[in-house]
């Protein structure tokens, strides 16, 4: 298999820049090497790895990334490495500071490098289906551009606290691991729109009570835990469209509010907040009920009887038990294809 042949039916050369009126040409090149049953990188001298802006190596049998390869790829925006067999990244990852989208799951990775956080300019990481048990405590202070960060199915017992400092994220996928508790601080997530801490199953027990203050979230996943009751600052997520909570043994709400759709949640929770029965507990929500004021998300009672329930139903699910989304999609057929499922390696190992 001669890689220089592959690669070139399989580079394309995309940008162009315009400087100073004329048209100077950067050849910046995809290499796609999915699906070749590659068992290590190939490095071809004739290739200026500084040229790659997009390198593709999933759907492969690699083992490991070589320090020296990654160190210079220097204009590297995207790197898949999917469905592999790795059991770690190289600590030369840092030295990409272009890179905005990561994708590694599928593999065996148990930890993540420090060094990914001088990837400031990432905006996704995907590292689903791995052996995670912690990310970078730090993570948070310097990832500040990250928008998506995808680390459902793993072993992560706790996200670090730095998490909260994610300002510009959207989307926080992290179900079916083992998580036992969210940070305090979720306040400044104020850009996520999507929380899944779905199938934390006997572990994740409880909601912070900063959740309430996630003032632009519209999907929240709390199923398949040991939930007892939803925060009562939950009642001020006004843009939440799409609630699940099956598969939690909540008492409150009770069931006869939670049969009624999201619209009476969020009601009875904000109702609540008020009542005169939780004085006992004013001094611990005091300083929450302030900030939920300061960010506009509270507004005493709220009782907007005239509103109908059913426009809310649609957005509450309870009964119903979902699958884990896109493990049957195209983008992750490689992983349970004849060759990867019945090959001596286990695929998924725990």
């Amino acid at each position: 298999m001669m890689y220089e042949q592959q690669q070139h039916a399989r580079i394309d050369v995309r940008k162009r820049m315009e400087k100073k009126g004329s048209i100077k040409e950067e050849r910046l090149e995809i290499v796609d090497l999915s699906g070749m049953s590659l068992e290590a990188v190939p490095i071809s001298p004739s290739l200026n790895l500084g040229t790659i802006c997009n390198l593709d190596l999933s759907n492969n049998n690699i083992q490991s990334i070589p320090e020296s390869l990654i160190a210079r790829l220097l204009n590297m925006v995207v790197f898949d490495v999917h469905s592999n067999q790795l059991k770690s990244l190289p600590n030369s990852i840092g030295c990409l500071s272009k890179l905005k989208v990561l994708n590694v799951s599928g593999n065996h990775i148990e930890f993540l490098p420090k060094t990914i956080e001088n990837c400031r300019s990432l905006e996704e990481v995907n590292a689903n289906f791995n052996q995670l048990s912690k990310l970078p405590d730090t993570i948070g202070f310097e990832l500040t551009n990250l928008k998506k960060l995808h680390v459902n199915s793993n072993k992560l017992v706790f996200l670090p606290s730095s998490t909260s400092h994610l300002t510009a994220l959207r989307v926080l996928d992290a179900r079916l691991n083992c998580l036992r508790l969210l940070p305090d601080d979720l306040e400044n997530l104020t850009n996520l729109q999507v929380l899944n801490v779905s199938q934390n199953f006997q572990y994740l027990e409880t909601l912070p009570y900063s959740i309430g203050l996630l003032i632009n979230l519209v999907e929240l996943d709390v199923s398949y835990n040991k939930i007892k009751s939803l925060p009562d600052s939950m009642g001020c997520l006004r843009k939440l469209q799409k609630l699940s909570v099956e598969g939690n043994p909540l008492s409150s709400p009770p069931m006869e509010v939670m049969e009624q759709g999201l619209h009476a949640v969020r009601e009875y929770l904000s109702e609540k907040m008020n009542n005169a029965e939780h004085k006992s507990t004013a001094q611990k929500k005091k300083s929450w009920v302030g900030k939920l004021f300061r960010y506009g998300t509270f507004n005493g009672n709220n009782n907007n009887n005239n509103r109908k329930l059913h426009e809310d139903r649609q957005g509450f699910s309870i009964p119903e038990y979902r699958s884990i989304d896109g493990l049957a999609s195209p983008r992750y057929m490689g992983m349970f294809s004849p060759r990867r499922l019945f090959s001596p390696r286990t695929y998924f190992s725990r």
